[in-house]
């Protein structure tokens, strides 16, 4: 992985999108340092390390926002209101049939477009989270000035609103003029920064005792045993042999070569953990944003389902496995590659072109997806499994499925450079 960051610095190119990059995330961090007017970062620290103690959602979301959240800065929202934005999108091309043709049919206008109504609808999630988190903000105690009035309630919302805005923003410029996925890139920053405190929590917790020395080396072992199994599952894919039949096209003859059809065992990335996170602090949020609700059924559900107990583990694996084959769904049509197989003179050996061969491509798919998701959930359980065993590591269940996120998005940064310095380096028929 190194060696390959290395020899992109040697690329002019790709040394100018590292820069720029490493610039985006740079001004990322400086914005979750940033206090937004009216509120108390003292007394906000002070309310998350209660939270942290329990290792609820509050917890999880400083996590993701890079411990933005807990120094109540600008960009406390991060990218959840994209990330929220992009769900509802992904699940209205399903619903709505017209969309899905318009993306098809229109390629990158009917792209744009999308692009664009997602941001929109972005948007209306940062004002909506950015009035639920100044309602909790306020029930709590010295964290909003006393003087705040309306004034400083709407300066505390827009300025949240106006910080996810700019991560937003930040993201598509990662993607224009950087390297890698934006959102992702950022997401990443969020999470690397926040693993220095994770490692502090599981010191501390040997330091007084709560924890063996041993278990806390076991667990370590453990996460680097986890990286290596990412990292092996991630790479991993079956190849589903094509054979292009010969055509003679005046006196030259096309096709007769051998190629394959790859189908990734995690061919959803780390996308499937994003939603299912996303969904699952749904009911939480909710009810934080309506305290009342916390006396009612509502609230006995979203006690159920707090980060790190059973059934969250549960809900947590269920959905990931759910998600897995949506977005494969979405992202991999069986039917569309058949029928360019079919166009182009390419057959899969003992399978009739035509559906057969979509039938047979869908059922590796499904048995492959199956694999990946499965893989995915594990993943995402274990450490929730191992918290729930000792309390003590509440932080590592938190910490295994950042994990999963961080590596998924290293991995498909590293791919990304080795493409490029690939089609840098390619001289084709120029030789």
């Amino acid at each position: 992985m190194f060696s390959v960051f290395v020899n992109a610095w040697k690329i002019q190119d790709l040394r100018k999108k590292l820069l720029f990059t490493a610039l985006i995330l740079l001004i990322f961090r400086l914005g979750c340092n940033i206090t937004v007017p009216f509120l108390d970062a003292t007394a906000m620290d002070a309310l998350f390390s209660g939270y942290s103690a329990d290792g609820n959602i509050f917890s999880y979301l400083n996590i993701m926002s890079g411990g933005a959240m807990e120094q109540a800065a600008v960009f406390s929202l991060s990218i959840s209101p994209y990330i929220n934005a992009s769900i509802i999108m992904q699940l209205l091309m399903v619903a709505i049939p017209p969309l899905e043709r318009m993306m098809k049919e229109d390629g990158e206008r009917g792209k744009k477009i999308m692009d664009r109504w997602t941001r929109y609808l972005s948007i209306a999630f940062s004002f909506l989270l950015g009035f639920g988190y100044y309602t909790i903000l306020k029930n709590a105690a010295d964290v909003v000035a006393e003087d705040a009035g309306v004034f400083g309630a709407l300066v505390i919302v827009f300025t949240f609103a106006a910080g996810a805005t700019i991560v937003m923003w930040l993201g598509e410029q990662i993607n224009e003029k950087g390297i890698g996925n934006g959102i992702s890139m950022i997401l990443f920053a969020g999470i690397v920064s926040s693993f220095p405190g994770t490692g502090n929590i599981l010191v501390q917790n040997v330091a007084v005792g709560n924890l063996h020395w041993i278990v806390a080396v076991l667990v370590v072992i453990g996460l680097l045993a986890m990286i290596g199994f990412v990292v092996f599952v991630t790479n991993g894919e079956r190849r589903i042999p094509v054979q292009y039949a010969k055509q003679v096209k005046g006196r030259k003859m096309y096709g007769g070569q051998n190629t394959n059809i790859p189908l990734k065992v995690n061919m959803t990335g780390v996308l499937p953990i994003i939603f299912a996170q996303s969904f699952v602090m749904l009911p939480p949020t909710i009810a934080n944003f309506f305290p009342k609700l916390n006396d009612t059924w509502f609230g006995a559900v979203v006690d159920a389902i707090n980060v790190g107990g059973w059934l969250y583990t549960l809900v947590m694996f269920l959905l990931i496995i759910f998600f897995s084959y949506f977005y494969t769904v979405i992202t991999f049509n069986p039917v569309e590659v058949a029928n360019n197989l079919k166009k182009n003179g390419g057959f899969i050996m003992g399978i009739r072109p035509g559906k057969p061969t979509a039938d047979f491509i869908t059922k590796s798919l499904n048995r492959i997806t199956l694999i990946g998701a499965l893989f995915l959930g594990l993943i995402s359980a274990l450490p929730n499994i191992l918290a729930m065993i000792n309390s003590n590591l509440s932080s590592v269940a938190i910490g295994g499925t950042t994990l999963l996120i961080v590596v998924g998005v290293a991995l498909e940064t590293v791919k990304t450079l080795e493409s490029q310095m690939l089609m840098r380096h390619y001289k084709g028929f120029l030789e």
